[in-house]
């Protein structure tokens, strides 16, 4: 377990700018991986760049961090034009994926490595790292061979090395990528905790949307090369502001829809709604509604009923695919202690959600709209 000392007590969070990226771009061939893109961090944040494979998001990190060139644009750190700087010469840490380990060489020796690098004396060196082992609990190993570590051990390692070199701001690639379920879960847990206790900020990049709303302050979501959305973690939960963004950060149902004079108007998805207030008129959008947002009576006596097409339980919750007109609508709740899920598969249903539990967005643009999970 990662406890406290003394390697960087950080400055605290305030609302002003670390770092600030405007208007990047990056090309392979005849690719456009990054298309200018504009992004701030903030000092003490902890900002997710989360989006599918091949969105772009690792090629802006490594832009930033400076294993990548940039074709357009500027990178500044602490108000410094770092664009043209080899990475060795900005102010980050970075930690890799693969975690890039040395495994002919010590934990002392691999978290030593930053700081030769730069060209610190031996005593300096020597304090640092085993400040930086101390703080992620692994003093006790600083002569050990990194192939004697388990895989956190070795989490732990790259984290006390990209740390050691005291850095404005920490890159972090997918590192609990390799780890399984319990020991991610702990991981994200423990990073998190140092992140607030340091107050250094974060620069963080997954592909996994739990990961990325469990331990984010803010979270960019990319796609094709740009960001979509950007903002509280809750917000972009909540408030999807396309299409995409409610369909890859965790489950939607999109049901189609049309706002005519104030109202939405659902054709076959039971009777009008309020529309929210100065909606404009639209066609071709939908109501993104979430499962957990769905709610389900038995039998089929409402303006909207269906048939539990299958059934899922994972223990405390329970998901529902649900069988309506020409598509599958997703529903989930908790299942209590003893209790199975309440409804079985060809179950008739009654389907209602709140009003305001929805948000309308447009499907023009290749958003899946089928329903399908």
């Amino acid at each position: 377990m990662m406890r406290s000392a003394p390697l960087h007590a950080g400055p605290s969070a305030t609302a002003d700018t670390i770092l600030s990226a405007r208007g990047v771009t990056r090309r392979f061939g005849d690719t456009l991986a990054v298309n200018r893109v504009s992004l701030e961090l903030n000092r003490g944040e902890f900002v997710t760049l989360l989006g599918p494979s091949g969105c772009g998001k690792t090629t802006l990190m490594r832009m930033i961090a400076g294993f990548e060139t940039t074709n357009e644009g500027r990178i500044e750190i602490e108000g410094q034009d770092v664009t043209a700087l080899p990475p060795y010469r900005r102010p980050l840490g970075m930690m890799f994926q693969s975690l890039a380990l040395f495994p002919h060489m010590s934990v002392f020796d691999n978290v030593a490595f930053g700081l030769r690098v730069r060209r610190q004396t031996q005593a300096e060196i020597r304090r640092q790292v085993e400040e930086g082992l101390a703080l992620v609990g692994l003093s006790a190993y600083v002569d050990r061979s990194v192939h004697q570590l388990s895989g956190g051990q070795r989490q732990r390692v790259a984290l006390a090395r990209a740390l050691v070199v005291r850095p404005s701001v920490l890159c972090l690639d997918e590192p609990f990528s390799a780890l399984d379920l319990k020991l991610r879960r702990q991981m994200q847990q423990e990073v998190k905790a140092l992140q607030r206790q340091l107050g250094i900020t974060f620069l963080f990049v997954t592909h996994d949307q739990e990961e990325a709303l469990s331990m984010s302050d803010r979270i960019a979501v990319m796609n094709g090369g740009h960001i979509e959305q950007i903002g509280p973690a809750r917000e972009v939960y909540d408030r999807p502001r396309t299409a995409f963004v409610a369909q890859f950060v965790g489950d939607t149902n999109f049901v189609p829809a049309e706002v005519r004079g104030g109202r939405l108007v659902l054709p076959g998805f039971g009777p009008d709604r309020a529309a929210p207030a100065g909606a404009p008129d639209r066609t071709g959008v939908a109501l993104s509604v979430r499962p957990e947002a769905i709610r389900l009576s038995p039998g089929a006596a409402g303006p909207l009923t269906g048939r539990i097409a299958a059934t899922t339980y994972f223990g405390s919750t329970v998901r529902y695919e649900i069988a309506v007109l020409d598509r599958v609508l997703l529903a989930s709740g908790a299942c209590l202690p003893g209790q199975g899920p309440a409804f079985g598969d060809g179950d008739p249903v009654s389907i209602d959600w709140p009003d305001g539990s929805g948000v309308i967005v447009d499907t023009s643009e290749g958003a899946d709209n089928s329903g399908e999970p």
